[in-house]
């Protein structure tokens, strides 16, 4: 049934890319190429600077090279900017013609993105590749109304660092006993890793995160029980707030044995623990006797292309090869760019690192894919105010249930 609704999906976007094609490239049935010449185009790509920098290899530019080599039907003369994937869509959505053909964005900004009808859809052959080449939850990341909206190359979420003199494999399986042993750092009034222990315990953001009009759910027992344990977890003496770069700064002096971050945090850690280094998906916690999983947000970085792009069909070949099994290998061995792609994910090197597998484990495992919903943004200054509550001590025992009940109401509102 699965395969059946794959091929149906594969249908309909092949048709919608077709007229996406035709409209974004003008004459695109009579182009050179077609006649037997040489397309001539100029191809602005962005991408962070470290896909850029000497230092790093030049990702982005070996990689333009590669792909001209492999398509002489074109000759393209590529200019480069520099944006990250945080802010690109920003200036796509404000001004799409003056913007990149392609571009990198986090997924969290494909609403964004959609609304304004800035990105390309991606069909026919190309949405078969991102399917086949990507599990399903990282392709769900980038579509949108069953439309696939870019190309996933790396997935983004969080997981655990620690120090393994400090703890064992077991230890890390559960927060609370690591707490017995050593000292965990944790962004506690970051509002990207606050829910973990929330949705760890049944609370709920839009159902399965793309129902807007079902809202958030973080009220009632199971909610109240959450603020309760994050009372208590703050009151122990091993447990301290990671916040302006105090986890990984205490994980150098060893103050701090442990903390929760991404895969950009890999070299620093790697620097300061050596062989000592451990990584690992989410622990548990213990809440009123029972283990519960700690769910952090997930999404994916992507490979987008603007609608407005001039050069539709070229742009949005430079995305597949971007986003490709060669690409992602390529910003694996020169940046350390955790790959997501599913030929790449069984290659035994990869296989075998720690960090690869902490990052793809907690994805698959131990998250959800975060919100991409408009009302999303009414979500994140509540649980903030909750966690500095809760830390200056003014959300209580006493306090608790009334105090999570206001962040439920906030994060249904329309900000506050």
């Amino acid at each position: 049934m699965k395969k059946m609704r794959k091929k149906r999906l594969a249908l309909l976007l092949a048709a919608v890319f077709g007229i996406s094609a035709l409209s974004g490239c003008g004459m695109a049935g009579t182009s050179n190429s077609e006649r037997g010449g040489v397309e001539t185009m100029r191809l602005m790509v962005w991408a962070p600077s470290g896909d850029q920098s000497k230092e790093k290899g030049e990702w982005l530019q070996t990689c333009c090279k590669n792909f001209a080599k492999q398509h002489p039907e074109y000759d393209i003369d590529f200019v480069y900017g520099v944006a990250d994937e945080a802010t690109a869509a920003d200036s796509v959505t404000q001004d799409a013609e003056a913007s990149a053909d392609v571009f990198m964005f986090a997924n969290d900004n494909i609403t964004k993105l959609t609304n304004a009808k800035a990105a390309a859809k991606f069909g026919g052959i190309y949405a078969d590749q991102i399917m086949e080449t990507n599990s399903e939850a990282v392709t769900d990341s980038v579509r949108v109304d069953g439309f696939i909206y870019g190309v996933p190359f790396t997935t983004n979420t969080w997981f655990m660092y620690y120090d393994k003199r400090v703890f064992s494999e077991d230890d890390v399986k559960n927060l609370d006993c690591m707490l017995e042993k050593g000292v965990v750092s944790f962004p506690f009034t970051n509002s990207w890793y606050l829910p973990a222990f929330y949705i760890g315990n049944g609370c709920t953001l839009f159902e399965d995160g793309t129902v807007e009009e079902a809202g958030v759910d973080f009220s009632g027992e199971k909610a109240e029980e959450v603020t309760d344990y994050l009372i208590d977890l703050m009151a122990n003496p091993n447990f301290v707030v990671d916040a302006d770069g105090s986890g990984i700064a205490g994980m150098r002096d060893g103050s701090v044995n442990a903390m929760f971050s991404g895969s950009w945090e890999a070299g620093n850690l790697q620097e300061i623990l050596g062989e000592h280094m451990g990584v690992t998906a989410l622990p548990t916690f213990t809440l009123n006797g029972e283990e519960k999983q700690m769910m952090s947000y997930a999404g994916s970085k992507v490979v987008g292309v603007n609608s407005k792009s001039k050069h539709m069909v070229a742009s949005i070949q430079l995305a597949i090869y971007l986003g490709s099994a060669e690409a992602q290998k390529l910003r694996y061995e020169l940046e350390t760019v955790v790959p997501c792609n599913l030929e790449l994910l069984e290659q035994p090197e990869i296989a075998a690192d720690e960090l690869v597998s902490a990052q793809n484990d907690t994805f698959n495992r131990t998250s959800i894919l975060q919100p991409t919903v408009s009302k999303m943004s009414n979500c994140w200054v509540p649980v903030e105010n909750m966690g500095k509550g809760i830390r200056n001590k003014s959300v209580t025992h006493e306090n608790s249930k009334e105090q999570t009940q206001a962040m439920h109401d906030a994060m249904n509102s329309d900000g506050i």
